[in-house]
């Protein structure tokens, strides 16, 4: 089988995030280990600072590094939700379940959950940077 038909024969979705369940896959796994990385930082820092002041918060986010890691974590979890939910969707929201309005539903559903997604990516922007 040459490249061509191998290229030929996967299935694309246009409302999938990456080109390939293995690209989806790579993305999912990536972003849950920076989620991690950012949820751990979190409980280190709130554990060394039990008396947490508002200054000594609003200095932490005042840095460069922790706006980029906020934002590399909001964007982490965009595309972690994204992925999950449309798997969710795709799995449960069938004909075979719904009937002849499935693909409807389902792309109702999948509409709904990226606004959500944008306005929470819009949301958590400006919270980080104001």
């Amino acid at each position: 089988m040459g490249n061509g038909a191998v290229r030929a024969a996967r299935v694309a979705s246009a409302s999938s995030f990456g080109r390939t369940g293995v690209q989806d896959w790579l993305v999912q796994r990536l972003s849950a280990v920076v989620l991690l990385a950012y949820t751990l930082f979190l409980v280190i820092f709130f554990l060394r600072h039990p008396q947490l002041s508002y200054m000594e918060w609003r200095e932490l986010f005042a840095t460069s590094a922790m706006r980029l890691f906020s934002v590399l974590a909001l964007l982490a979890l965009a595309s972690h939700a994204w992925i999950g939910l449309w798997a969710v969707t795709t799995d449960y929201l069938t004909t075979r379940l719904l009937g002849s309005r499935a693909t409807l539903l389902r792309l109702l559903a999948q509409c709904a959950v990226l606004l959500l997604i944008f306005g929470y990516l819009g949301v958590g922007t400006l919270a980080i940077f104001r």
